[in-house]
């Protein structure tokens, strides 16, 4: 059974860094695509990032330059760095694995995992 683990969020303050991690596990074969969503209180969950399996990655828009997504094969484990991290970045985000690279993140979501909280304070 595939099991997706997410940690490493916590609260900071406007200006600050944070790094999450999604270790991931029972996967018969590699996933397509492995991403981030998050979802904001009273807002629908949105695609913030994904990379496939030949490493193309994808961003919304407001994270460019400020986000990367990375994951380590050997260690089945995803990540993703958030920098000039801002108020508006506040949420659940949630590690998900698709069978296809959209235009923002993962699509045809297979498995998601339980969520880590984000919060920025001004």
């Amino acid at each position: 059974q595939v099991q997706l683990v997410e940690s490493g969020g916590g609260s900071v303050q406007a200006g600050g860094s944070l790094r999450l991690s999604c270790a991931a596990s029972g996967y018969t074969y590699s996933p397509h695509c492995m991403g981030w969503f998050r979802q904001a209180p009273g807002k629908e969950r949105e695609g913030v990032a994904g990379i496939d399996k030949y490493g193309t990655r994808r961003y919304t828009d407001s994270v460019k330059g400020r986000f990367t997504i990375s994951q380590d094969n050997a260690k089945n484990t995803l990540y993703l760095e958030m920098n000039s991290l801002k108020p508006e970045d506040t949420a659940m985000y949630y590690c998900a694995s698709g069978q296809s690279l959209g235009r923002i993140a993962c699509g045809l979501i297979s498995s998601w995992g339980q969520g880590t909280q984000v919060s920025v304070s001004s």
